[in-house]
């Protein structure tokens, strides 16, 4: 068995338990080294064989998984992040399959959740966005007919862009083709990192700050007015929302049911909010 493993956005503590297990008890481990901090390897035991994936080539990296697996050893392909975003799992996967090769994916806090945090801002807010688009400029790998910035722009929602700070500029004209120059920006580079930068602007300022700061690269673009923490309250917390667990409070200020049982009868709340 390969054991796919995101390690989070490089915060060790932000690896998830079932990761930290597998990376405790790991005989051999294909990280990206680029990427992935030190201080998650250290959760790795003494005797451990550490391969950095960044001078692999696609082949040269399965063989390693293939090997290890050949000798019953356990093999943890550690990815930051999510591996299912941006991770190239997919031709890894495919790879190992045409090998008969059995594997399972542990999922990981993505960065752009750990970007979130560092504002900190809710990237949902209720009467601004509910929806994050998650995508990324084009570059040396094109993007698909249609999911170009500007296009996705259109959607007016709150967006996560990756791997595009180097060419910042040209994102954030892409993106004003639809949305305000005053639209919230943000920029966090290495979020959950020491070396966190964080940055908080407009559309119109972003860019700027950005340069002046020295960021180019491992940086998360957020945008969408939904990190200005303003807007609506949820309707899940409303005294006079009722749902599965809450009757709505009557006008002379009667409570839910007894001693906070659910209330019969009453109507289940929005599907994916949780109390």
């Amino acid at each position: 068995m390969i054991w796919f493993v995101g390690a989070g956005p490089g915060d060790p503590e932000l690896i998830t338990v079932k990761g930290r297990r597998l990376l405790e008890e790991a005989d051999v481990v294909v990280y990206a080294g680029s990427l992935v901090p030190g201080a998650v390897l250290g959760w790795t035991r003494a005797g451990c064989e550490l391969h950095d994936s960044a001078p692999l080539a696609l082949g040269e990296q399965i063989e390693v998984m293939a090997q290890g697996h050949a000798a019953a050893k356990k093999v943890v392909r550690l990815h930051t992040g999510d591996p299912s975003l941006y991770g190239a799992i997919g031709e890894q996967m495919r790879a190992l399959d045409a090998r008969g090769i059995e594997y399972a994916v542990v999922p990981g806090v993505s960065s752009f959740v750990a970007a979130a945090a560092a504002l900190p801002a809710e990237l949902t807010a209720p009467g601004i966005s509910q929806t994050v688009i998650i995508t990324r400029q084009a570059g040396r790998t094109p993007v698909p007919e249609g999911q170009d910035i500007a296009g996705l722009a259109a959607h007016g929602a709150t967006m996560a862009i990756f791997l595009s700070a180097g060419d910042l500029e040209g994102t954030v004209a892409a993106l004003c083709e639809h949305y305000p120059q005053e639209t919230a920006a943000a920029i966090v580079q290495r979020a959950s990192w020491p070396e966190q930068v964080v940055l908080r602007g407009t559309l119109a300022t972003i860019a700027g700050q950005a340069i002046a700061a020295g960021v180019d690269r491992t940086a998360m673009i957020l945008v969408g007015d939904a990190l200005r923490n303003e807007g609506d309250a949820s309707l899940l917390y409303d005294a006079g929302f009722t749902h599965g667990y809450r009757r709505a409070e009557e006008p002379g200020g009667a409570a839910a049911g007894p001693d906070g049982a659910p209330a019969v009868g009453a109507t289940p709340g929005p599907a994916g909010e949780e109390a």
